[in-house]
């Protein structure tokens, strides 16, 4: 990574490197907000969004027949190239934060709850892959 030094030494990111991460968040968001949309099309509540806890955050959290579901918002050219880039340590956080949220749950760790991956393709395309870690 290229950086400049500000006047006290430390490294500053390139302006192109800030763009960058810029144009990210904002794709990310805008992923985020076409899931979100599906969701709702498909008759859900949406509860959270980005909620953040000890152990990480959740990309988008609902609820349909009692249970919740968690969803992870990936974007990528095409949808596969964005199931790939869900990794297993991603998976624990993941699943740990929703373990962390359910705790606060009146029904507690015997919630319904499901994991899904959300895949956003270059052209706005939704795929939803529901239970995609393999939890019922």
């Amino acid at each position: 990574m290229k950086h400049e030094g500000n006047f006290q030494g430390a490294p500053v990111p390139v302006a192109s490197q800030v763009m960058r991460g810029v144009v990210a968040c904002s794709g990310g968001r805008m992923a985020e907000d076409s899931v979100a949309r599906e969701y709702l099309a498909r008759g859900y509540e949406l509860i959270a969004e980005r909620w953040r806890g000890r152990g990480g955050e959740i990309d988008l959290i609902l609820l349909k027949a009692g249970e919740y579901v968690f969803v992870e918002v990936k974007k990528a050219d095409f949808h596969h190239w964005a199931a790939e880039r869900i990794g297993r340590r991603q998976i624990a956080r993941i699943c740990n934060a929703a373990l962390e949220y359910c705790g606060r749950l009146s029904s507690g760790l015997m919630t319904a709850m499901r994991f899904d991956a959300a895949l956003v393709d270059q052209f706005g395309r939704v795929e939803i892959r529901e239970n995609a870690f393999g939890m019922n």
